[in-house]
């Protein structure tokens, strides 16, 4: 029994310590796993979610130095009695997302190692068995150094974690496991390869047949059944087949998806904000200045966040901002970058480098030369003419007959014309400063 508690012991400690270390790598993320539990879909305690942050922190930060304690045989009731307390509260919480289907990644191991919700419940049982163990043993569990030693080795893994999480708080993660780190390419993370392995969903049929039901499986082809009414159909995955690493990420406007346009950008500068209203007011002042050095030197600068054109409007007038914000996911956006704003740099959709805003003044921007830029565009381009929503040229605005126009408008300086000006401005790569539109009569 002796030498079984002692390699619970260990394994169970350095199970506690890696587990939480990952999560104390980036507690942001894992507050936002938190407010997933929290919502009314899973657990229905939303009163929670404003402390999800501050849950996270403390979580982890309890998970790393309790497997300190355990290790180093220090405090063991009260170290066992919480580990115990928590690998049960964690063991209810996978087996209720595992059987009711509700959250698809516990975050155990945040995101450098992702497994399935029965994955995840069953790592945590294998925990609660070796947890019972070391309860039933607690006798042979002896400190490994005299009390002064092991009481500042208890003291100092605890400052240092409680540093580590405030430090990546106010920066980013030490270690980037998402699929948006510096060095990846976003197309390759988003491409699906030709060999690779398809879905497999199961189809179950009911149908009545001589006044009973009777089910038929396939793998999709409708069930050829002699004299049957069919009833109903139920589908089952079985196979999720092949899932690249990055699956929502998009770059839109209200008109189009400009992704691709965008990932192909040479210099692309990306002020990343989830929600334009919960966006830190200290970062969003220091935007200014970096965003027009950006465009000054010749970078391409846009925003993305999952707020709406109301709110992307009012952010870009109250603090002078002078690029358009475009929308996306609000998830997809947190995963990006942990910060609210955040940035990050893009060469041809390589992320080159990634920042929070507390640190924007470290990011060093080149000049780039007239053959790095994306645009090399004249000062003023004049006025657009955009007839039936397609740009041409005042030439082609005056051969067109006044029987055949239904409506002319002429957009002076307003906020209106202006949204339209950049958005036309920034798909186009163009300078246009006015903008005259012509809606022609249907034929």
């Amino acid at each position: 029994m002796k030498y079984i508690v002692q390699i619970c012991r260990i394994f169970v400690g350095v199970l506690f310590i890696i587990s939480g270390f990952i999560k104390l790598n980036d507690p942001l993320g894992f507050s936002y796993k938190l407010q997933e539990y929290f919502s009314t879909d899973v657990l229905n305690i939303p009163f929670l979610e404003p402390y999800a942050l501050a849950i996270s922190v403390f979580v982890v930060v309890l998970e790393v130095v309790l497997g300190v304690f355990l290790l180093i045989g220090y405090k063991k009731k009260f170290t066992i009695w919480m580990l115990l307390g928590m690998i049960v509260f964690f063991t209810f919480l996978t087996f209720y997302s595992a059987y009711f289907d509700k959250v698809k990644d516990c975050g155990c191991f945040g995101d450098a190692l992702k497994l399935t919700p029965w994955e995840s419940f069953t790592k945590d049982v294998i925990l609660l068995v070796l947890i019972l163990i070391l309860f039933v043993g607690q006798k042979y569990i002896k400190p490994i150094l005299k009390n002064l030693p092991n009481s500042i080795i208890a003291l100092l893994s605890f400052i240092f974690s409680l540093w580590f999480s405030y430090h990546v708080l106010m920066h980013l993660p030490s270690i980037d496991f998402r699929a948006y780190k510096i060095g990846n390419n976003l197309q390759d993370e988003m491409a699906v390869p030709e060999d690779a392995a398809k879905p497999v969903i199961e189809y179950t049929w009911t149908f009545k047949v001589s006044g009973e039901e009777q089910e038929f499986v396939t793998k999709g082809s409708y069930p050829n059944v002699e004299g049957g009414e069919y009833i109903d159909v139920e589908t089952k995955e079985i196979d999720p087949g092949y899932i690249p690493s990055i699956q929502d990420f998009t770059i839109e406007s209200a008109e189009e998806d400009l992704t691709t346009y965008f990932l192909e950008k040479k210099h692309l500068i990306v002020v990343a904000m989830y929600n334009v209203y919960n966006s830190e007011k200290e970062g969003l002042l220091k935007l200014k200045n970096f965003t027009d050095d950006a465009i000054k030197k010749g970078y391409t600068v846009i925003g993305l966040s999952a707020s709406g054109d109301e709110a992307k409007q009012q952010l870009k007038s109250n603090y002078n901002l002078n690029f358009d914000t475009y929308l996306c996911d609000e998830k997809v956006v947190k995963t990006i970058v942990r910060a609210n704003p955040g940035i990050f740099i893009l060469k041809k959709g390589t992320v080159v480098n990634k920042a929070h805003w507390i640190d924007i003044e470290d990011i060093e921007l080149k000049n780039l030369s007239e053959l790095e830029r994306d645009i090399i565009a004249k000062e003023d381009d004049g006025t657009a003419f955009l007839i039936d929503g397609k740009i041409s040229s005042e030439e082609e605005f005056k051969t067109i007959s006044k029987d055949d126009i239904l409506e002319v408008f002429v957009y002076k300086e307003t906020e209106i014309a202006q949204k339209k000006l950049d958005s036309i401005n920034s798909i186009n790569n163009t300078h246009y400063t006015s903008l005259i539109e012509i809606l022609l009569k249907e034929n």
